[in-house]
């Protein structure tokens, strides 16, 4: 099962993230674009007043009617978007630029077979051609009558591939739809009265992107309006208009069905929609296995950059061995890790989120917490310097690990998005801060290990007896 990160980098979608220790109405206020507006307000209002009582200009009106209105046009808030593409082309040229990555992280020898099954599953997508395919599906079975009917009712179009999936399980831990499934261009659920639980979770795991009706088997005709109400009142809103009645008669069942038959008219959109689809997933699939090259090889820089920092803070001790960490991680770590997952944000940019999200490691105590934890490790010997220049520069290590972790978190829930709302960012550094911070105190043992070797490598600090070192 995915953790939370994957199953966002799967969806190739961004999501604000909230501080929880702070209100909506503390960023409100302390969000520069209100006092920009503020700012912009009064003097609109200003100049109102100046042209009516001083100039008596005679629009002044209207003047400021399209002031506010441009206004209100440049002040929008900006959110973040993946730049999903809009066309078969667009989503074969993403993919096939994906294959390039991976060829960059992958040893040619290890990713050949890979590879062609990579090339082979988006030649599959791009390849798929008519006729249209329909599947009904159901989690209490179609008899062999009700499928005469339905073949019959629906091959009034020409060109129509339909066919009847295997009983949906009532019990299933994964609820994951069958990928054969998934690859038809529309889903035809049969629903049999009264509704049952293990159908609204097959109906929830149905893609919002993916075409799909409800085909309720009812053949009371005089209380179909209340049973059809209460069925709205019990599924999402998806469904409200998505709902067919399906009766004992052959030709009612074709008159309940003409929905179907008037989508089913347009193949080539039909069948394009479906290609789209598919080479969305196929997207999202191909970044997380990406996601996980790009962490093994994210890895190795941190673990260069973060002994960098601590050797940088060694050699000239201060107390704000943030500034100092950063001043090494902006310079290194930032514009490795932008290469690394092919971020097109300026290098000012970059900086300005890593300041951001050490800053935010900062005050929600990680270099406060690391050192406490290395005190609580070691046997402090009081007057040696050195004793407490290797404990700063190791607190200065662990700061940051968790900065370029939770850097790389970003990196990842931001993939794809070419021009980054700043404002947003900031919001989001917090959780992701804290996470990445919980998910490195896991590894605490590991860290001390690292911290260990490389104090031993460096010749900073020969632990002796009783040193206050030798716990490390």
């Amino acid at each position: 099962m995915l953790d939370p990160l994957s199953e966002l980098i799967r969806r190739g979608r961004l999501y604000k993230l909230k501080n929880p220790e702070q209100s909506p109405s503390h960023f409100l206020l302390d969000s520069p674009l209100l006092r920009r507006l503020f700012l912009i307000g009064g003097a609109l209002l200003l100049g109102q007043w100046v042209l009516n009582d001083f100039i008596h200009f005679p629009g002044g009106g209207i003047g400021f009617l399209a002031a506010g209105i441009g206004v209100w046009w440049l002040s929008r808030p900006v959110i973040s978007r993946f730049d999903a593409p809009i066309s078969v082309n667009g989503w074969v040229r993403r993919l096939r630029n994906i294959l390039k990555e991976f060829d960059e992280f992958e040893e040619e020898a290890k990713s050949l077979g890979i590879s062609y099954k990579r090339i082979n599953s988006l030649e599959e997508i791009i390849q798929r051609s008519g006729p249209q395919s329909i599947c009904f599906v159901s989690t209490s079975g179609i008899n062999s009558q009700e499928k005469v009917i339905l073949n019959s009712a629906i091959q009034v179009v020409d060109q129509v591939n339909i066919s009847f999936g295997e009983t949906l399980a009532q019990n299933d831990q994964a609820w994951v739809w069958p990928k054969q499934i998934k690859q038809k261009d529309l889903i035809l659920y049969f629903l049999k009265l009264p509704l049952q639980a293990v159908d609204l979770l097959w109906l929830k795991q149905i893609p919002e992107e993916q075409p799909a009706w409800i085909v309720v088997d009812w053949t009371t005709p005089s209380s179909w309006d209340e049973q059809l109400s209460a069925l709205i009142a019990q599924l999402p809103d998806r469904w409200e208009d998505r709902l067919l009645r399906l009766t004992n008669q052959e030709d009612g069942v074709i008159e309940s069905l003409e929905p179907i038959r008037r989508l089913l008219e347009s193949p080539t959109q039909n069948i394009n929609r479906t290609r789209q689809r598919l080479l969305s997933d196929l997207h999202c699939n191909w970044q997380a296995d990406l996601e996980k090259l790009r962490r093994h090889r994210f890895h190795g820089v941190q673990q260069r950059t973060q002994w960098l920092v601590a050797g940088a803070v060694f050699a000239s001790p201060v107390a704000s061995t943030d500034l100092l960490a950063m001043a090494v991680v902006n310079g290194l770590m930032v514009q490795e890790m932008g290469q690394i997952w092919k971020c097109s944000w300026k290098p000012e940019t970059l900086q300005a989120v890593a300041k951001s999200l050490a800053s935010v490691a900062v005050a929600q105590g990680v270099v406060e917490w690391s050192g406490q934890a290395l005190l609580s490790v070691a046997k402090l010997d009081g007057s040696s310097w050195l004793a407490a220049g290797a404990l700063q520069a190791v607190s200065a290590a662990y700061l940051t690990r968790v900065v370029g972790s939770s850097m790389a978190d970003l990196l990842a829930l931001n993939n794809g998005v070419s021009e980054p709302d700043l404002e947003v960012l900031k919001l989001q550094a917090p959780a992701l801060v804290e996470k990445a911070a919980e998910k490195e105190r896991l590894d605490w043992s590991g860290f001390l290990n690292q911290a260990r070797t490389w104090l031993s490598d460096s010749h900073i600090y020969q632990p002796k007896k009783h040193s206050s070192l030798e716990a490390l």
